[in-house]
């Protein structure tokens, strides 16, 4: 023990400490920088600050990520819907949003901002995180971090996520907006640009085709629907036997008859997110996107199994070109021939375009017959419907139509004829040279 009196007590002494104290600090300093790797000093100075100026914290964190594996969060996407009906009335940054399909705004939050929820008494702190992508085949990456107290995380897993999730889907149900998804999509309908990039997007599908304005056979239509809703009842029964719980479709004709309509009005039908096509036609060669293998795994592979109700629709013009493995049952499990535009198919048209409904305009008869014996797809009858406002200039303008197009048929029938009579005819020469 030293007494006070023995304390240096000049400057000059105090001075000459602090310095040798200085010189220790560096040289340890330059030790610590040589010895010990910068990732190793980052974290024990971390930690250092966080309990020397953090006491221990009673909240709990959860964060639910944007994907889960290859799949969507189902959380995550719940919370999205379910915390545009929390915004605050203090949030400074908000998202508003509307399509000319909706009757109202949509508003959101914007990243970085906050909500605050209240669950049987317990208090929940929202937050919505955006992090750049760490590279050009990365998107951004999003997630929604809920803080609350420890003490409530039974509750809050128990009851006030499944309120959430159940929230979600009355909301959802409400809105009923048909999403489209593409992997070259330029930008996404829920966020603010993350779906590019090369990564999966979205927009919100307006298409108005609906089963009532197809123009296809009635019987077909309705066999149509009586598979989906088959098909949606089921959910235990493919799970009893032990198949994944979807279903694939492949419409087939040639171009104009309505296959993209009749996408169109299955996704309105059941209000569903749809994958959109890569490419046309069935080719698959080694510089596209998509490989038959590829294809193979997700139908009935692997990821088959990643999510449940899957519905598969395949579009092609030439069914024949398909490899045969892809068109067995339990891969494309339904095929529907798109035919050439039949009578009921004109008369759900005319309804359509031109407000007619049943046998009541004089040109229906000769029309009909034009139908039945000349090939013609819905779409050219719906171009030509579309040309005059006045029911009886469009239907004459049809007459006329379907006149010349039956002629050009006649015609390159003939032609295939002649050409066939003069094959055969070189064919004898070729023959006779040969004998001769």
């Amino acid at each position: 023990m030293f007494s006070l009196s023995e304390i240096p007590q000049t400057a000059s002494t105090l001075f000459s400490a602090y310095s040798t104290l200085a010189g220790s600090m560096m040289l340890l300093r330059s030790f610590a920088n040589e010895l010990i790797p910068q990732q190793l000093r980052s974290y024990l100075c971390t930690t250092f600050y966080h309990y020397l100026f953090n006491p221990l914290s009673n909240n709990l964190t959860l964060v639910f990520d944007e994907w889960s594996g290859m799949s969507r969060n189902q959380v995550f996407d719940a919370a999205e819907l379910y915390l545009r009906t929390k915004i605050n009335p203090d949030t400074e940054r908000l998202k508003v949003s509307k399509t000319s399909r909706q009757k109202n705004f949509t508003v959101s939050i914007e990243k970085g901002e906050e909500v605050t929820d209240s669950f049987q008494n317990v208090q929940l702190q929202w937050k919505f995180v955006c992090k750049e992508p760490q590279n050009n085949h990365s998107g951004e990456k999003r997630y929604f971090e809920l803080s609350f107290h420890k003490k409530h995380k039974q509750t809050v897993i128990c009851y006030y996520l499944p309120h959430v999730v159940e929230r979600a889907k009355e909301i959802k149900q409400e809105e009923k907006v048909v999403k489209l998804y593409n992997r070259e999509c330029p930008y996404d309908d829920d966020d603010d640009g993350g779906g590019g990039g090369g990564m999966w997007g979205s927009i919100n599908l307006e298409h108005p085709s609906t089963f009532d304005t197809l123009a296809m056979d009635p019987e077909l239509k309705q066999m149509i629907l009586d598979d989906l809703d088959r098909f949606l009842r089921r959910k235990e029964f493919y799970r009893r036997v032990g198949k994944a719980w979807k279903r694939g479709y492949l419409l087939y004709g040639p171009p104009g008859t309505g296959k993209s309509s009749l996408i169109a009005a299955m996704a309105n039908y059941l209000s569903v997110e749809m994958k959109d096509r890569q490419n046309d036609g069935a080719s698959v060669g080694s510089n596209t996107k998509l490989t038959l293998s590829g294809i193979l795994n997700f139908i009935d592979g692997l990821w088959s199994s990643c999510g449940d109700e899957r519905i598969i629709v395949f579009t092609t013009n030439h069914k024949e070109r398909i490899d045969p493995a892809l068109l067995r049952p339990g891969r494309m499990d339904v095929h529907i021939n798109m035919s050439y535009c039949t009578v009921h198919g004109f008369k759900v048209l005319a309804s359509n375009y031109l407000g007619i409904k049943g046998k009541s305009h004089s040109l229906f008869g000769e029309i009909e017959g034009l139908i039945q014996s000349t090939d013609v797809t819905p779409a050219e009858v719906a171009e030509e419907l579309m040309k005059a406002d006045d029911a009886d200039v469009a239907l004459e303008g049809l007459v006329n139509f379907l006149k010349r197009k039956r002629i050009q048929a006649d015609e390159s029938k003939n032609n295939d004829v002649k050409g066939e009579e003069a094959n055969e005819v070189e064919h004898e020469k070729a023959k006779q040279l040969k004998t001769g």
